[in-house]
């Protein structure tokens, strides 16, 4: 019985231990997605891009922060009305979440669009407030004309991908270090075509999913015509085990999730140019011309196609937590154990009779 009892045993812990319950913690999404944001209100002195990131202000009136009224859609966007005289710098947006979340937190962002085009930079990530301490996580990031994703953590030395569980081949780096390779983090591309760009616009968009979990990060990209129903619609609940194998993954036996992740602020960013758009070996790649002179300085239509459109950025907790103001959202915990009861009253039920 003992042996019946411990194959049945190792039958059903893996499922009960995978099976991840996440509870809807903050929804930003319709007529009052951008409550909860703060906005950067500084040119770009953070990676040297040619882009004026607006107060919010400037971002109402300007539209280039809005919810479309038809649609109940968030647009952010770059302007694509102004000539900008020589010297000058693009105007564009850059938004954080007031709150942060910590381990235990999975993201969801339901996008329609996302901005691309020659100089373009659009990144949708998070930080911690005092990088590299506490790290940062890039869940979406392309340049110019690319056509896929690129997925990357940043972190102070010490963190590693090793051993990753992930559909992508494509690695560029596994040093997540700040101080190695001039900051590019540990690297995962998306091999679909459909995660970034025109071919992610043509495809009707889809969900950028990341779990921040003890036991490593995971990101998942689902184009619209596979996203799982979990979280296709208002639901309150999400089971990361319904998922499949993640496209990215950062194992805890190479990062120590607790010690290299503090809580994180989500961001919404796109620059033009600066050290990766307009590095001259990454823009030459898909575009000709020079970065500035030929698109932030030319014609203003050459924009029309960097914007975020997103339904949803949505936060679940796989712990009774709460939204703060500024604070920590998410527990330090790791993945919260799910299961039917039955299932443990009849594991519970063949031990006590192995017993007896």
């Amino acid at each position: 019985m003992r042996t019946s009892v411990a194959c049945f045993l190792s039958l059903v812990a893996p499922a009960i231990v995978n099976a991840t319950q996440y509870h809807l913690l903050k929804d930003y999404s319709g007529q009052d997605f951008f409550d909860g944001w703060a906005y950067y209100g500084n040119f770009d002195n953070l990676t040297n891009g040619d882009a004026i990131f607006v107060n919010a202000s400037v971002a109402a009136s300007a539209m280039l922060a809005y919810v479309d009224p038809v649609t109940n859609h968030a647009i952010i966007k770059v302007d694509n009305t102004t000539v900008v005289p020589f010297n000058d710098k693009r105007n564009t947006v850059r938004i954080t979440t007031e709150d942060s979340y910590g381990t235990g937190s999975l993201f969801v962002a339901d996008m329609i669009h996302v901005p691309y085009g020659c100089s373009v930079w659009p990144a949708w990530w998070s930080q911690a407030p005092n990088w590299p301490t506490g790290g940062e996580i890039d869940m979406f990031e392309g340049v110019n004309q690319d056509t896929m994703n690129q997925m990357s953590l940043h972190t102070e030395p010490g963190c590693t991908q090793i051993s990753p569980n992930q559909t992508s081949t494509l690695v560029s780096s596994t040093d997540c270090s700040f101080d190695s390779n001039n900051n590019q983090g540990c690297i995962v591309i998306d091999q679909s075509t459909s995660s970034y760009g025109a071919g992610f616009a043509s495809g009707g968009g889809g969900q950028f999913v990341t779990e921040l979990a003890e036991d490593g990060i995971s990101m998942w990209f689902f184009p619209r015509s596979e996203v799982p129903n979990s979280i296709a619609s208002n639901m309150s609940t999400v089971d990361t085990s319904t998922f499949g194998i993640p496209v990215a993954n950062w194992p805890n036996g190479g990062c120590n999730i607790n010690q290299f992740f503090q809580p994180q602020n989500l961001i919404i960013d796109i620059t033009l140019c600066g050290d990766f758009a307009g590095n001259p070996t990454i823009f030459n790649q898909t575009c000709t011309g020079q970065c500035y002179q030929t698109f932030v300085l030319g014609p203003p239509s050459g924009y029309d196609t960097a914007y975020f459109e997103i339904q949803f950025v949505r936060v679940y907790s796989s712990g009774n937590t709460s939204s703060g103001n500024g604070s920590t959202t998410a527990p330090n915990s790791a993945k919260a154990l799910s299961g039917p009861m039955w299932l443990w009253t009849l594991v519970a039920g063949m031990v006590l009779g192995s017993v007896f």
